[in-house]
């Protein structure tokens, strides 16, 4: 029943979202410094990504799977360079006071930046065909399908919900400075991921 996919896909998606990678680190820096909104967004973009993949996956669209594969080296060269300037930014980045000032400017950006991010990662796709397989779901089930990539987005968006909330309840603990050492240790790891990226490239 499709419910049960929708239930399937729910426990799925929070599952994938929830251990912590360069994304996570993201929205939890972007939560303390820009605020709840700013950070829920940043996880939703990854958790749209996703869904995009998942559907494409689930639909058997090979020659879009093939193409994105086979471009899987210069996908993964434009995410690595992105989280050196994601890093870096962040690391020099000043801590505000009002993130409600800067809420109302990057809306947008939060939620584009990660859903960008997540994109250039292809071998996602895998990562559902698999998925699919495992459930029994073939290409002829599309509703099943889409039912499943839905569940799988709904239960990302629970996991970025709970994290950027939980968050953001910090924050009104944390000083200026301590803020600022958050942004720096938080830009140097991601600039690290991006170089890790990067280096993983050579020799392919």
């Amino acid at each position: 029943m499709e419910y049960l996919v929708f239930l399937k896909g729910l426990i799925i998606g929070f599952s994938i979202a929830a251990p912590v990678g360069p994304i996570g680190l993201l929205v939890i820096r972007r939560t303390l410094a820009e605020g709840r909104v700013v950070g829920l967004l940043s996880g939703l973009g990854a958790a749209s990504a996703d869904a995009v993949y998942g559907l494409i996956a689930g639909l058997g669209l090979s020659v879009i799977i093939h193409f994105l594969l086979g471009q899987q080296v210069w996908l993964q060269l434009l995410g690595g360079l992105f989280l050196c300037y994601l890093g870096a930014k962040t690391a020099f980045s000043t801590a505000s006071e009002n993130p409600a000032k800067v809420q109302s400017k990057h809306f947008f950006g939060a939620y584009l930046s990660v859903f960008f991010l997540t994109l250039t990662n292809p071998v996602t796709i895998l990562s559902f065909i698999a998925i699919f397989a495992g459930l029994g779901l073939t290409q002829s089930q599309a509703t099943s399908a889409f039912t499943l990539v839905l569940g799988v987005f709904f239960g990302s968006g629970l996991w970025w919900i709970f994290l950027s909330f939980l968050v953001g309840s910090f924050k009104k603990f944390l000083k200026n400075q301590t803020l600022s050492w958050i942004n720096r240790i938080s830009g140097t790891i991601i600039f690290l991921f991006g170089v890790y990226a990067l280096i993983s490239l050579i020799g392919r």
